[in-house]
């Protein structure tokens, strides 16, 4: 008869994913990983195999339950498209105090830190933002459908602009920018899209 487990192992990968996520992958040694998980190391690797397994266990996690929240707040859900847009890129900008860096997004991190050297871990990045392009792009032709923005909106262009302001917000939330200065980025990204009926953009996002 085989011993019970005594941890749970979605708590375990849970913690793992806060852990990578605060550290990166290189800088999170396999004794960090049991102290954090309280597991020692056989239990470690008898559950999980090795430190790569669970670190592409915890970016499958992060991408189910973190992204896939960024990707339902990007729906427009009867609201104007630039102002889903733009309280959308607010919240992904969720900074400390000024001048304290953000944990930004493990993916982002991920990505600067791996890049392409990593097979397995760059299939999931680039699922993850295709993911995002896509959403944007839907929103945007929503948007152009609805008379919101420029009807000669380029829509492939635009969600690359934006998906590319969108990385660098989180690389630069990370850096501890300033959030005033990430905003004004954020409202020029969302003017570039083009006039149209719709609101300002003044009001408030989350902080």
């Amino acid at each position: 008869m085989s011993r019970p487990r005594l941890f749970d192992e979605q708590n375990a990968v849970d913690s793992a994913t806060e852990l990578f996520w605060r550290r990166g992958y290189h800088a999170t040694s396999v004794r960090d990983l049991g102290d954090e998980l309280r597991l020692t190391s056989s239990s470690l690797y008898r559950t999980f195999t090795d430190k790569h397994t669970l670190f592409l266990r915890a970016l499958d996690h992060y991408r189910a339950t973190e992204s896939a929240e960024a990707r339902q707040r990007l729906a427009a859900d009867g609201r104007p498209v630039r102002e889903a847009l733009r309280e959308w890129m607010l919240w992904l900008i969720t900074c400390p105090a000024d001048g304290e860096p953000g944990r930004g997004c493990f993916v982002v991190n991920t990505a600067t830190e791996l890049g392409t050297t990593d097979d397995q871990v760059h299939r999931r990045l680039e699922a993850a933002f295709e993911a995002t392009r896509e959403a944007l792009r839907s929103l945007l032709a929503e948007g152009r459908d609805r008379g919101e923005i420029a009807a000669d909106l380029d829509l492939d262009a635009s969600v690359e602009l934006l998906f590319t302001t969108v990385l660098g917000l989180r690389v630069r939330e990370r850096a501890g920018h300033d959030r005033a200065r990430l905003t004004a980025a954020i409202d020029a990204a969302v003017r570039a899209l083009g006039t149209g009926p719709g609101p300002g953009l003044e009001s408030p996002g989350r902080g």
